[in-house]
């Protein structure tokens, strides 16, 4: 974390997917330390959080934020889809005045974000990439499924890249899929360079799906906004669902839309402050 300051910051939540959100203190060479972060994560004697979003001022004024994203390990990655909602409803409380439609910015691109009139956040998270380099992941080249030799088993999964890695299982009951048990084994597997996150999906129907996340560097989450956009995206891709699908987590219910094949995907839920604070770091 930033060290030796004092920092404000929000405890924000998107379908139970929480987030420690901070404005970046304006103090040259100030550091992000993995460690703190990590710290402060922790649910018993941190604040406790599954992703920490630090807002900077945006690098096109046009814009209305540039944020970055760091797992509950201390590690920054690409995007976060409900981290996204979360900034999205921020920047909206802040300023209504500035509108409903707006662009954000981040490492993982550009994220348009319409706030709705019953207070529910779309983001826009760009068109599905399902090019193995885009992980990125080994394989000799593009598929709709891989098969992946874990220790005791080989399992099938889908791949994508929503802005971060996403490896997709279909299972047969998300109540009963192993996740603590072969989601570590697949987000660590050697052929994901950076790691990958891993959705245990359970088709209901072609418009509703179930979904588990184990999260890169988190763990279990009730909730993970790419993740749902990933799993939509490599279930129509595979001739599974429609290009409106129900998203059903165990934080609650997301609602992702992705018309076809070149086309950006759009996930859509709720996002909510639970309190705000002051911490010295």
């Amino acid at each position: 974390m930033l060290l030796g300051m004092r920092i404000d910051f929000l405890k924000m939540q998107g379908l139970g997917n929480d987030f420690f959100v901070f404005d970046a203190p304006d103090v040259a060479g100030s550091r992000l330390d993995e460690n703190r972060l990590r710290l402060l994560a922790d649910r018993r004697t941190g604040v406790g959080f599954d992703q920490a979003l630090m807002l900077q001022a945006p690098r096109d004024k046009a814009n209305r934020v540039f944020y970055r994203v760091f797992n509950a390990d201390g590690t920054e990655v690409e995007q976060c889809g409900n981290g996204a909602r979360c900034i999205a409803a921020l920047m909206y409380a802040r300023a209504p005045a500035m509108g409903r439609e707006f662009t954000l910015e981040s490492s993982g691109g550009l994220i348009q974000a319409r706030i709705g009139s019953d207070g529910t956040v779309a983001v826009n998270m760009g068109v599905p990439n399902f090019s193995p380099q885009s992980l990125p992941m080994e394989s000799s080249g593009e598929a709709l499924r891989y098969a992946l030799h874990l220790p005791e088993e080989d399992v099938t999964i889908g791949a994508v890249s929503i802005g971060n890695p996403h490896a997709v299982i279909e299972v047969t009951d998300v109540d009963n899929a192993p996740v603590a048990r072969i989601g570590p084994l697949i987000e660590s597997h050697p052929r994901f360079a950076n790691r990958t996150n891993v959705g245990f999906m359970q088709v209901i129907d072609r418009r509703h799906i179930r979904l588990r996340v184990f999260e890169r560097g988190v763990g279990e989450t009730r909730a993970c906004g790419t993740g749902a956009c990933g799993a939509v995206a490599v279930g129509r891709r595979q001739g599974l669902l429609d290009g409106e699908v129900r998203v059903d987590l165990r934080g609650g219910t997301a609602r992702v839309a992705w018309p076809s094949a070149g086309e950006p995907i759009w996930l859509t839920g709720p996002a909510t402050t639970v309190f705000t604070g002051t911490i010295d770091i």
